[in-house]
């Protein structure tokens, strides 16, 4: 199990699902634990459990779309904590779902705002001070569809294919400055994003049943295995959750 006392980690998304699930588990293993996310009164209630169990925690509400308040979210971060080590890019959005001639273009540029720019923003302001520091983990929540074609979900795959790309840059620039970045695709997940997903009706994926998708605990696990030297052959990639290979990398049931 990785040991994260000492080091504080911010977390994107961080009011329900994989981000809620990662900021337990991360304070679980003795991180600081940012959580960040447009919901303040959520964020604060996590983080609240979280110091009531023990634990240290600290809630800043953040736009990842905002480059301006991504910034602001790193400052703050760093001046709370002194340090920056971990970042989990987990914000991201898939509504709404439709196809392309019936997609709002308004919408469809607002997850690109979210989905890939935010985690550039993160990337952006959080590698300067992770070089100060000497090093620092990166990672991007990223997904099947990066290197997928789905009907449907064309915002979706253009945005975390973007990511993916995005983790292989940023590998390439500062691998050897000591900054660890990684993809981390999950495969489903029973998420709030899931119901939506089935909702739309499109799409293989919308089909899927429910007793399928991993708990966001999993994810929360792997997370925090990524962030430890066992994952170092994955920087610059997405590193998958849905192979029975990967699982038992965890230590998840495959």
């Amino acid at each position: 199990m990785t040991d994260l006392s000492g080091k504080t980690a911010i977390i994107t998304g961080a009011s329900r699902g994989i981000g809620a699930a990662a900021a337990r588990h991360l304070a679980g293993l003795g991180a600081t634990v940012v959580l960040a996310a447009r919901s303040e009164a959520d964020i604060a209630e996590i983080a609240a459990e979280i110091v009531a169990a023990g634990g240290r925690a600290l809630a800043v509400p953040c736009d990842v779309a905002s480059a301006t308040e991504v910034r602001a979210l790193i400052d703050r971060a760093h001046a709370e904590t002194g340090r920056i080590d971990i970042l989990v890019n987990n914000a991201g959005v898939i509504e709404p779902v439709a196809r392309l001639a019936d997609s709002d273009p308004e919408a469809w540029g607002a997850v690109v705002d979210i989905n890939l720019k935010g985690v550039y923003y993160g990337l952006r302001f959080a590698i300067p001070e992770m070089l100060k520091a000497g090093g620092g983990t990166v990672i991007n929540i990223s997904s099947g569809a990066a290197t997928g074609a789905l009907e449907g979900w064309s915002h979706y795959c253009a945005t975390k294919a973007g990511v993916l790309s995005l983790t292989k840059v940023a590998d390439l620039e500062y691998r050897d400055r000591g900054i660890r970045v990684i993809g981390l695709s999950p495969g489903t997940v029973a998420t709030e994003m899931q119901v939506q997903i089935r909702a739309s009706g499109i799409n293989p994926v919308s089909q899927l049943d429910p007793s399928v998708h991993i708990p966001a605990d999993w994810v929360a696990r792997a997370i925090a295995w990524l962030c430890g030297p066992a994952a170092d052959d994955w920087r610059g990639t997405d590193f998958s959750l849905k192979t029975p290979e990967g699982r038992a990398a965890v230590g998840l049931p495959t």
